[in-house]
């Protein structure tokens, strides 16, 4: 495609450690969009070289959590509509042209609905039944933004003119059991340092109803169940991420209760004292 001919879209992906996965999402859409915008935070890996070969430019920044992150990613961009993507994430070709045809003429939209398909090992396209799910992903910059939140970065949009896309976006999110198993636990960790100061009042119902409800909504709502052992496999896994960041955030109010507890018996002291 020419440069002339590509459309005036900056694409915009965070990573870390990603050098195996982030070519390929790079190359969905760099053929196409204006720019791809790579911030890298310090990887281990040749993340930023395979995202430099695959066509994006690359900068570096600290590590400050999801949202404000992906908001250092956004203020790199250089035009007015940009397209969130995750490093484990793929443009399909049907949504790649769903959005070059949508830029042919003025957009009358501040956003765009997408869907996202979650892609098991060993499935280089989704199953005609793979469950999918909708999330904003296109968006225009003077209408919204990244939220600044520490573990979620969905887009927030002023108003509700919102537009909806047909085409997927493929993620593909396995790695290794073991990268899943470090992913969950730095993610539930994340959850918890959030929620610590939060009130929930049924916390500790929810530790006993949290997995079986998840595992259900994930394996029959989301239709994993039509997908084999690791359709199961990763239900379980979806059920234990939850329930784990309840654990871990029922330990951190636990622990916060003592130190304030402590806190208060020394000042007792000191003032009869």
């Amino acid at each position: 495609m020419t440069e002339s001919s590509r459309i005036p879209v900056s694409v915009y992906i965070i990573a870390k450690n990603e050098a195996d996965r982030i070519g390929r999402a790079i190359r969905s859409v760099c053929d196409w969009v204006d720019e791809v915008i790579v911030v890298e935070s310090g990887s281990d890996d040749d993340t930023a070289q395979v995202a430099e070969q695959a066509g994006a430019r690359v900068m570096h920044n600290p590590w400050s959590g999801y949202g404000p992150q992906k908001r250092f990613a956004e203020d790199q961009c250089r035009n007015g509509w940009l397209l969130m993507l995750d490093a484990d994430e793929e443009v399909s070709p049907a949504l790649a042209s769903e959005i070059q045809e949508i830029f042919r003429l003025p957009v009358n939209v501040d956003a765009f609905w997408m869907q996202v398909t979650d892609m098991l090992p060993g499935e280089d396209r989704p199953k005609w039944f793979a469950y999918s799910y909708t999330i904003l992903r296109l968006y225009n910059r003077q209408r919204g933004r990244c939220s600044n939140h520490a573990y979620q970065d969905r887009v927030e949009i002023a108003g509700n003119n919102l537009g909806e896309l047909s085409g997927r976006i493929w993620h593909h999110s396995f790695r290794s059991w073991e990268a899943t198993v470090a992913k969950l636990n730095f993610y539930s960790s994340q959850v918890a340092r959030d929620r610590v100061h939060r009130r929930m009042p049924m916390l500790g119902l929810r530790l006993f109803t949290e997995f079986p409800l998840q595992f259900l909504k994930c394996y029959f709502g989301r239709r994993f169940c039509l997908r084999g052992s690791m359709g199961l496999a990763m239900s379980i896994t979806v059920a234990y991420l939850n329930l784990l960041r309840l654990l871990k955030t029922a330990e951190a109010k636990r622990q916060l209760t003592r130190e304030e507890s402590a806190t208060q018996s020394s000042s007792d002291l000191t003032a009869a004292a």
